[in-house]
């Protein structure tokens, strides 16, 4: 089975050709899946009709494929840029990752089953009680700095999809272009104390976590849990171990062992991994909500935040 919009050139490839060929990658069918990885320029062609983003969309959204499954060794770049093409093309798109056999719902399905119906209606709660809340908090980020009022980012969800995570603007237009600007080459989990891109209105947001209130609509939609694992985002999703990425089988949740217990204190990935994974071993919705009570105060203090 092929896609003959999308199908390599068997043209053997200049230097230059090489160097001007950043989305060189290998396709594999498997029956209605498409699987991307990183291709090594050296031995394999350049597939020159997806260097174009719109060509790519095209290509994706008139094929017969109905998953496209990421390596994550393609790289942040290029994650992103199939995840942008793959949800303008109407595809689910997840990130290839090593499986995770001791989920809750493995074990303890009927539990598990509760647990999405309390997040469901507790969502629904929240989101009509908090209702003018979350109104007069969108008309002050309106008012406070040009741009859109939601923040949406691309993060690694329940078995690897992606999902647009939505929050509140905490930033100027554009922040994400200079994420690595200004990170640089820091370690561990890309948070950063004095970050010139965050607004005033948004240190006030972040410190009480008023910017995640609009993740309770994607607690509706099953993409995050009340509490559940870190959701990570891209450029921290390709840091992590290949043990660590099991962890991403898991659906993620708005507060978890992490943010309660450490938060902004302690940003070394494989330690937070290792949290979450304590976690789902040993769930229960007790657990759950212990969190959930433990994360009212910790938000009220404003521990740990920026």
């Amino acid at each position: 089975m092929s896609i003959s919009p999308i199908a390599p050139s068997t043209k053997k490839l200049t230097h230059e050709q090489k160097q001007s060929c950043p989305h060189s990658c290998m396709l594999k069918w498997r029956q209605d899946k498409l699987l991307v990885r990183r291709r090594n320029l050296d031995n394999h062609p350049c597939l020159t009709t997806l260097e174009n983003d719109q060509r790519l969309t095209e290509c994706l959204k008139h094929s017969p494929v109905k998953l496209v499954s990421l390596d994550y060794e393609l790289g942040e770049t290029q994650l992103k840029r199939w995840a942008d093409a793959c949800e303008q093309a109407g595809k689910p798109v997840f990130l290839r990752i090593p499986s995770l056999r001791e989920l809750p719902r493995n074990r303890r399905p009927l539990n598990w089953f509760i647990k999405r119906i309390i997040d469901g209606l507790a969502a629904s709660f929240l989101l009509i009680v908090l209702s003018p809340i979350l109104l007069l908090l969108a008309f002050l980020v309106r008012m406070s700095s040009p741009g859109p009022i939601f923040f949406k980012q691309w993060r690694i969800g329940k078995r690897g999809r992606f999902f647009r995570i939505l929050k509140f603007r905490t930033m100027v237009v554009d922040a994400e272009k200079l994420h690595h600007q200004v990170m640089g080459d820091m370690p561990g989990l890309h948070k950063c104390k004095d970050d010139p891109r965050v607004t005033p209105l948004g240190l006030w947001l972040r410190k009480y976590n008023l910017d995640e209130l609009p993740q309770l609509i994607n607690v509706l939609r099953g993409e995050l849990s009340l509490v559940g694992p870190r959701p990570w985002a891209l450029y921290d999703a390709v840091r992590i171990s290949p043990e660590g990425k099991r962890r991403l089988n898991a659906r993620p949740g708005i507060t978890g062992s992490w943010q309660v217990e450490a938060r902004s204190t302690l940003l070394d990935l494989e330690t937070i991994n290792h949290w979450d994974l304590d976690y789902l071993r040993g769930w229960s919705v007790r657990q759950d909500l212990m969190l959930l009570l433990r994360t009212i105060p910790k938000v009220l203090s404003g521990f740990g935040a920026y």
